[in-house]
């Protein structure tokens, strides 16, 4: 194995566009880790972010898999284990989040939601604590649920569906690699309206913003702040924490 020069590894999947999984990367470099930025289709924003950070002087690669698909997922992290000869943090933040009416959505689009968004978490968490549990200082897992599971909007039955399960496989599992081995620690974000999809109507977006508590949209900057805050503070686990504005408090259900 060629282990690097940096004392810590970070493993970021949906890492490659840059949308909030970028970001994290970027924050967790600013923190001294050694970045592995995984992407599915995004191949050349992939290579675009991993040489930018080398510019700023960080160890980084690109991975590329399908997290809905095992053999995909047991290959990234063989690479990554292979390449950087450790593995300190998972963030999973791989998903994809497709509207639908409930009547055009098909039994089809719940698979593969639930392929890519849980089943993926799962497959990427199973693999990461395979290594952490090896390793003497343990490590961090931080997925990806959503606030709006707890109070659903029109058209996202599939994805919400899939995002539900987040919660209690992140609990799931902090039980269960714990018991490996009590270094290694699994907790979710719970993001809301961080980063609007570009083809929200002006409407939407207002509702979005008046059902915070805040009053504002938020940046991806904030998850990746909660994240890194997850990933230092080792006294936590089993935790879902919404980076919301308030926003499973406040207002009325986008719609």
């Amino acid at each position: 194995m060629n282990a690097t020069k940096s004392p810590a590894v970070a493993l970021v999947t949906g890492g490659g566009k840059r949308r909030i999984g970028n970001v994290v990367a970027r924050a967790l470099s600013e923190r001294g880790y050694s970045i592995a930025l995984h992407y599915h289709r995004s191949a050349e924003e992939a290579r675009e972010s991993v040489a930018e950070l080398r510019e700023m002087g960080v160890e980084a690669e690109a991975f590329a898999a399908d997290v809905a698909r095992e053999a995909e997922v047991q290959r990234l992290f063989a690479q990554v284990e292979e390449r950087f000869g450790r593995l300190d943090v998972l963030v999973t933040a791989a998903a994809i989040w497709l509207s639908k009416s409930l009547e055009e959505t098909t039994a089809e689009d719940v698979r593969r939601h639930f392929e890519v968004n849980a089943l993926g978490t799962f497959l990427c968490c199973r693999e990461a604590g395979r290594i952490m549990v090896r390793q003497p200082t343990g490590g961090a897992i931080v997925t990806f649920g959503d606030w709006a599971t707890a109070r659903p909007y029109p058209h996202y039955a599939a994805y919400f569906l899939s995002k539900g399960a987040i919660p209690t496989l992140t609990r799931t599992l902090a039980v269960e690699l714990a018991r490996q081995n009590p270094a290694v620690r699994v907790n979710c974000i719970l993001p809301g309206p961080v980063m609007v999809p570009e083809d929200l109507s002006e409407h939407e977006v207002r509702g979005a913003v008046a059902g915070t508590l805040v009053k504002r949209l938020g940046k991806p900057e904030h998850v990746a702040q909660a994240v890194v805050f997850l990933v230092e503070n080792d006294y936590v686990t089993g935790v879902c924490l919404p980076v919301d504005g308030g926003r499973t408090l406040g207002g009325e259900a986008m719609g």
